[in-house]
């Protein structure tokens, strides 16, 4: 039979197995919040930031004189070893819940006042010697305990998932190099422009990707500003003086990033600005790396029918009734991930927007809306570098034919025969089959061999320079 242990709240008792870290609150919130099927013990990161709260506010209240310096050693005590990772099973709560995450922050309460209890030499619920509320909770409030530790989860998470997105631009760059001698047809509108390198377009990606990973690291900066010390709505109710301050020190030297106090407690404790901004970038990249998924998919596409440029390294078998065939299926996952993390986007604006007065009750679901994205986009990614972009090859000697057999290279003409002549070769090719060469060199004798040989060197068509008669 289990062993129990009663513990109360104002709503009454509840019997609690004895062997369980959370209590009461954490109980009745496994009990309401029901919802994602998705603990907060799935963000190791959100939970070790939760330790960091509660350990800087415990030595700042030390400080304060706001706690006896023995309650606090066993809160340190505590945190630290829910820092470690050590009780990560006993963060119970939903990632999306009501109550503006409460109870996220009193799973976190509970579960360190016990580890505390059990270290001053008590027992689990004997809340008299260490309270949840009282001595971890003190000069504190859901209100700014809970978006500090998510700021923190959020920027060490950032770290990670920026690393990643560095990869798929160095993988893209190195393609890049591998492909910069080979020619191929540029286009736009799915209609043949002029010639190019695959290497020009995969360093190109690279490019791109650079591009957000500034944005990234810009837009993570604004997690630094932290609202911890503003208590309820900001006015730092039950708060000692210094107390704000000092706790942000401890945080910042705790966590080892330049964390700072917001200048205006109320706003910091309403404003999610910082969280649209972020997931507006995410947005941003994931929109950019789906539209490069795009390129893979046509660029393979074929291989008989289609442009086959590049091939895509072969996964799996691409029918259950087409012998034979393979499917682009790495991009086509990324694909779907990157509209998962657009669609959060979307959901992130919505709560965001529904902040009533003083407080963004909202905070969870955004906090699920980022965690989410930054783990799957981050899987994504990491799977589109090992599974496919490392393993791409090019079909050199396809794509030379198709550029010197395409209508398109009549461009380069335009210098020395002008757009309407230009315009005649291309509407006779494209009526009755003949190359362009055919035309302009040998039938009409626009320009000489030479000539041809020196506009449509392949080292003049990778670099192309100013060419006139």
């Amino acid at each position: 039979m289990t062993q129990t242990r009663k513990e109360h709240d104002f709503l009454g008792e509840l019997d609690i197995p004895n062997h369980l870290y959370y209590g009461i609150q954490t109980f009745r919130a496994v009990e309401n919040f029901n919802i994602t099927g998705i603990p907060i013990s799935k963000e190791p990161l959100f939970i070790k930031a939760l330790g960091y709260v509660k350990k800087g506010a415990a030595m700042a209240n030390r400080d304060c004189g706001a706690l006896d310096p023995k309650i606090a050693e066993a809160i340190c005590y505590g945190s630290d070893q829910v820092i470690a990772g050590k009780f990560n099973q006993e963060f119970v709560s939903d990632l999306i819940q009501g109550g503006a995450g409460t109870s996220v922050n009193m799973n976190a309460n509970e579960v360190i006042a016990n580890i505390g209890l059990e270290y001053l030499g008590h027992k689990k619920g004997e809340y008299n010697f260490l309270h949840p509320n009282n001595h971890v909770n003190c000069s504190q409030s859901t209100n700014d305990a809970y978006p500090s530790a998510f700021r923190i989860a959020l920027y060490l998470k950032m770290d990670s998932f920026i690393k990643t997105v560095e990869n798929l631009e160095r993988a893209f760059a190195a393609k890049g190099e591998e492909f910069k001698r080979v020619l191929k047809m540029g286009r736009t509108q799915l209609q043949d422009a002029v010639p190019m390198t695959l290497g020009q377009e995969f360093h190109s990606y690279a490019t791109t990707i650079g591009e957000d990973v500034r944005r990234l690291k810009d837009a993570q900066s604004l997690l630094l500003e932290i609202n911890m010390g503003a208590t309820a709505i900001g006015t730092k109710v039950n708060a000692p003086e210094g107390y704000p301050e000092l706790c942000v020190n401890y945080l910042a030297k705790e966590v080892g990033i330049p964390l700072t106090l917001a200048p205006d407690l109320i706003e910091a404790t309403v404003d999610t600005g910082a969280y649209v901004q972020i997931m507006g970038t995410m947005k941003r990249t994931a929109v950019k790396i789906s539209k490069i998924c795009n390129d893979l998919r046509l660029l393979s596409s074929g291989p008989r029918t289609g442009l086959n440029e590049i091939n895509l390294p072969a996964r799996q078998p691409g029918s259950s009734i087409m012998p034979g065939k393979v499917n682009p299926v790495i991009p086509e996952v990324v694909n779907q991930t990157c509209f998962y993390v657009i669609g959060q986007d979307l959901t992130l604006t919505l709560a965001a927007e529904a902040g009533q007065l003083q407080l963004n009750v909202m905070e969870p679901v955004i906090a699920f809306a980022m965690f989410t994205s930054l783990d799957y986009l981050s899987n994504a990614i990491q799977v589109l570098i090992d599974k496919c972009v490392n393993g791409i090859t090019a079909n050199e000697t396809h794509c030379y034919n198709m550029v010197m057999n395409s209508i398109g290279i009549v461009t380069q003409l335009n210098p020395i025969l002008g757009y309407e002549e230009s315009a005649s070769i291309a509407g006779e090719a494209l009526k009755t089959g003949k190359s362009v060469h055919q035309i302009a060199v040998v039938e009409r004798k626009l320009i000489t061999q030479e000539k041809w040989d020196e506009i449509y060197s392949l080292e003049n068509l990778i670099n192309p320079k100013f060419i006139s008669s």
